[in-house]
């Protein structure tokens, strides 16, 4: 019989140790973009990413969605699984799924938009840490505003 009870306990402990009893977290992220310029036509793209590829490697984004531009304001919805992530938001002009460059070959001609606010600078592209959003609550939103 007390063997019986010591396989008791340790099944009671393997599915309440903390890798069992953490719940995974989800949350519904409502993404509201602005301030798109209808008249250069092409797709919204809106990138979620983790920290690994943020923001030039498009094929390291958790999820993705594209919608074709119809109004100067565009709505998204993701389910996340994950505590924190970062935003990007392209203007795909010419639907390529990349960032074309202006003349210099540097800056983008396409409209650009962060998490945070964060904005290309003259030391490039903004970086994970202040581009991340964190989530503590079930539904959350972020309004990502293009820059062109």
């Amino acid at each position: 019989m007390h063997k019986f009870y010591g396989i008791l306990l340790g099944v009671f402990m393997l599915f309440t140790s903390p890798t069992f009893a953490t719940e995974r977290f989800t949350t519904e992220l409502n993404i509201t973009v602005t301030n798109i310029d209808t008249s250069r036509g092409g797709n919204i793209v809106v990138m979620i990413f983790g920290e690994e590829g943020f923001p030039k490697n498009h094929a390291l984004a958790l999820l993705t969605a594209t919608k074709k531009v119809l109004s100067n304001t565009m709505g998204f919805t993701f389910l996340i699984n994950q505590p924190e992530v970062a935003i990007k938001v392209l203007h795909d002009e010419n639907g390529d799924g990349k960032v074309t460059k202006n003349w210099t070959g540097i800056y983008p001609k396409d409209g650009l938009g962060f998490s945070n606010d964060q904005k290309i600078g003259l030391t490039g592209p903004p970086n994970y840490l202040k581009s991340k959003i964190r989530f503590v609550a079930p539904k959350s939103e972020a309004t990502i505003s293009i820059i062109y």
